[in-house]
């Protein structure tokens, strides 16, 4: 039977969290939001054994795409992202220099994601959630019991909302629904930070108790 087995790596000068994810049964993989350092990167799909199949994009802020490049060059995998986010995707190398950061550009996107798809790596299924706020077109990917939410959630905060195309009734939106889309103990995977639950972040997260007050303030 297949089981995810999730290896969060964390990379580059944002300290953002590239996971790979590996069917234990068939040996396939995932990177998702490969954000730099493409090497090493690469190092962990290889150390796993397994092949890896595709890069899945939650949302394509520059701390979440910058190793994309590498890692097409050592093998050429689709990537999958949902459309509204290739006005941010395109201007990567500018959000780079505006932080005097190395970036290579990466190449366009294969596949587009949409709200209430679905992804498959190997035997396992992840669904496909359109959650915009953070970034137009950001999406949670979630399934076995863990969501991979990008900038949307952080244990004990939530992603910035006064960003270039960010949009704050968007986030109370997408917060209000977690709840609705996820069981109360999946674990999330944030793009910063540790990870921690649903039902830990509804009880002491702030942006999440009574969202629609705070969203605004």
């Amino acid at each position: 039977m297949s089981e995810p087995l999730i290896t969060c790596i964390t990379v580059g000068p944002f300290q953002e969290n590239t996971y790979l994810l590996v069917d234990e049964a068939t040996r396939r993989a995932v990177l998702v939001d490969p954000g730099d350092e493409p090497e090493r990167l690469w190092r962990a799909v290889e150390e796993s054994g397994a092949t890896l199949d595709a890069i899945w994009l939650t949302h394509a802020h520059v701390d979440h795409v910058g190793a994309i490049a590498g890692i097409k060059r050592r093998r050429d995998v689709p990537i999958f992202m949902h459309p509204l986010e290739r006005p941010l995707y395109d201007r990567a190398p500018q959000q780079a220099a505006a932080f005097g950061l190395p970036f290579e550009p990466p190449p366009p996107p294969d596949r587009e994601l949409s709200d209430g798809g679905t992804l498959t790596c190997g035997g396992l299924t992840f669904e496909v959630t359109h959650t915009p706020g953070h970034a137009p077109g950001l999406c949670i990917l979630h399934g076995h019991g863990f969501a991979f939410v990008g900038d949307l959630v952080f244990a004990g905060s939530i992603g910035r909302t006064d960003l270039p195309l960010s949009n704050a009734p968007q986030m109370a939106v997408s917060l209000r629904r977690l709840s609705r889309v996820l069981p109360p103990d999946t674990t999330l995977l944030p793009g910063h930070g540790e990870p921690t639950t649903l039902d830990e972040e509804l009880r002491t997260n702030p942006f999440l108790n009574g969202v629609a007050n705070v969203i605004g303030a």
